[in-house]
């Protein structure tokens, strides 16, 4: 007994020594090393690094302008949220923590598009881990008791439908249609609107009306808006700035409570969205690589983050709004498999990779590019 009590302090020492060794930046300052410092080749880091500025995002620096380029194929699209003009390109390299690169200004506030969806399942997370919500197997209709989830189809949706894309909700939120957000390459507006619903969570469906009903459902289980619970829960304890802002559109003002409360949207689709920092990106990828735990605090639990970027029933490469670099159509070949990231628009991305103890930002790279760009960099390593 007296040896087994010996082993078990020994563990805890241990675990204790390897937490104090995780390092989390304080508040407007993150400490820097060199590449050399973990034997990493700094000539293949910096080509890595100018390969990202050669290759910034080809659309227009007014994101108006380049929002309703990249949407008008689909019928109706309006900006109904805030937009603003973006920067050049801009990024982080963390190894373990520390900075080992960076370029353009990572200070520099600028929407983030749909990097905003795993902002969002996030939010999700903390309700499940807080018990607002018992399952995300439950079926969403049994916690809004407006129309929302009405219809026979509609009732079938969970909420893992909804953090998976593959719920084909049907329906009408902030004048936005589901059939007229990112519609089939073949048909017309007829064959849209009457389309056979597929059974939810059968098929994997990118649709931002639907990551907005998502939104609006979480407003109400949480009884406060989203901004306020990811700053509270999240952006507070992880030491973020202060100028990051999530926005809805114009129209997506709701009351709970007597209270005039705003839906966000989960992406800068039709304006709105996460407008953030390279730094706070930073940030909360650091947290996902801490398994939630920032500097001794669990702040998401490790079984969320786990059944987060679990690969789903309708696309091996989409967890609960995360992308992960399973076999599929968004293989990142010759790249672990390990590998999980957020996605924006525009060339948007923070990548994780826990193994490695390694994390990247990026802001306005080529999207096509992003995979020869996180290659060059692991050749550096």
């Amino acid at each position: 007994m007296k040896f087994k009590h010996i082993f078990i302090l020994l563990f805890l020492i241990g675990s204790i020594a390897q937490a104090q060794q995780s390092y989390f930046p304080e508040r407007g300052n993150w400490e820097e090393k060199t590449p050399s410092e973990f034997k990493i080749d700094t000539q293949k880091l910096q080509e890595a690094v100018q390969f990202a500025k050669d290759n910034e995002y080809s659309g227009s620096k007014d994101l108006r302008i380049a929002i309703v380029k990249g949407f008008e194929r689909e019928p109706y699209h309006k900006i109904l949220g805030p937009t603003k003009k973006r920067g050049g390109p801009a990024g982080l390299i963390i190894k373990d923590g520390y900075i080992i690169a960076k370029w353009g200004n990572v200070e520099r506030v600028d929407m983030t598009f749909s990097v905003t969806k795993s902002y969002l399942s996030t939010m999700a997370g903390l309700a499940v881990d807080k018990k607002l919500i018992r399952s995300v197997d439950d079926f969403s209709y049994t916690y809004l008791w407006d129309n929302t989830f009405d219809g026979n189809h509609n009732k079938k949706i969970t909420w893992r439908h909804l953090l998976t894309q593959s719920s084909d909700w049907s329906g009408q939120l902030w004048g936005g249609y589901d059939w007229a957000d990112r519609p089939p390459r073949e048909g017309n507006i007829d064959d849209w609107k009457l389309r056979k619903l597929n059974q939810p969570g059968s098929v994997f469906e990118y649709n931002d009306v639907r990551v907005n009903v998502l939104a609006y459902s979480l407003l109400n289980i949480w009884r406060k808006p989203l901004p306020q619970v990811l700053k509270e829960n999240i952006m507070d304890p992880i030491d973020a700035s202060t100028t990051w802002r999530w926005f809805g559109y114009d129209n997506s003002w709701v009351t709970v409570d007597g209270a005039k409360m705003q839906s966000v949207s989960g992406g800068g689709h039709s304006g709105g969205g996460l407008f953030i920092n390279s730094l706070d990106h930073a940030r909360f990828g650091l947290l996902f690589l801490n398994e939630g735990n920032w500097n001794g605090k669990q702040l998401v639990s490790k079984e969320w983050i786990k059944e987060a970027i679990t690969p789903s029933k309708a696309n091996s490469n989409y967890g609960f709004m995360w992308w992960l670099n399973q076999k599929g159509t968004r293989h990142w070949e010759n790249l672990p498999e390990h590998i999980y990231y957020a996605a924006g628009f525009g060339g948007n991305f923070i990548v994780i990779d826990q193994k490695q103890d390694l994390l990247i930002v990026t802001r306005w790279l080529e999207p096509s590019q992003i995979d020869e760009f996180v290659t060059k960099v692991y050749r550096a390593l």
